[in-house]
């Protein structure tokens, strides 16, 4: 979440974020493993067909560029480094579980409900680790890092354990 102190830093964000010269990368375990182990996924997402309440990979959605890189791979799972190019509702998500692969722990797209208990994972393992843009003020790059929250860090390292 980026938060603007001014009406005109609100403006420059708007619009850096509209022209996609945000810089935002996921981390996401994936179930199984992706076939490359990097790649790209372009496909169009819109609502679902049926369940309005989810998204899909539809002809004729919007645009959709993601890229992905498998940064460890599990017996039954794999860590992703996600780089979006553009910025859809559930794009991860609807992406991931269109290549077969579904975030862990995300029952509404698709996943193995017995591997999120497994892993005492009540949420789909989906993290924003990072978010560089040019500061509206100063012209230059700023970055912001999160750090894995608790239960998703405890997931992960169920997974290395099972090694």
């Amino acid at each position: 979440m980026v938060v603007a102190k001014s009406e005109s830093a609100y403006s420059a964000l708007k619009q850096a974020f509209r022209e996609r010269t945000v810089d935002k990368v996921y981390h996401a375990v994936a179930q199984g493993h992706l076939d490359p182990l990097r790649g790209t996924i372009d496909a169009p997402i819109d609502r679902h067909p049926v369940h309005d309440y989810r998204w899909a990979v539809v002809a004729g959605g919007k645009a959709s560029v993601t890229h992905y890189d498998t940064i460890e791979a599990f017996p039954a799972a794999s860590l992703l480094e996600i780089h979006l190019e553009t910025g859809r509702t559930h794009q991860i998500r609807v992406h991931l579980s269109a290549l077969r692969h579904p975030c862990v722990g995300d029952l509404t797209y698709g996943a193995d409900p017995t591997l999120a208990a497994k892993l005492d994972l009540h949420r789909q393992w989906l993290h924003a680790v990072r978010l560089s843009f040019e500061h509206p003020s100063t012209g230059q790059t700023v970055t912001f890092e999160s750090p894995y929250p608790p239960d998703l860090e405890h997931a992960l390292e169920l997974l290395r354990d099972a090694v």
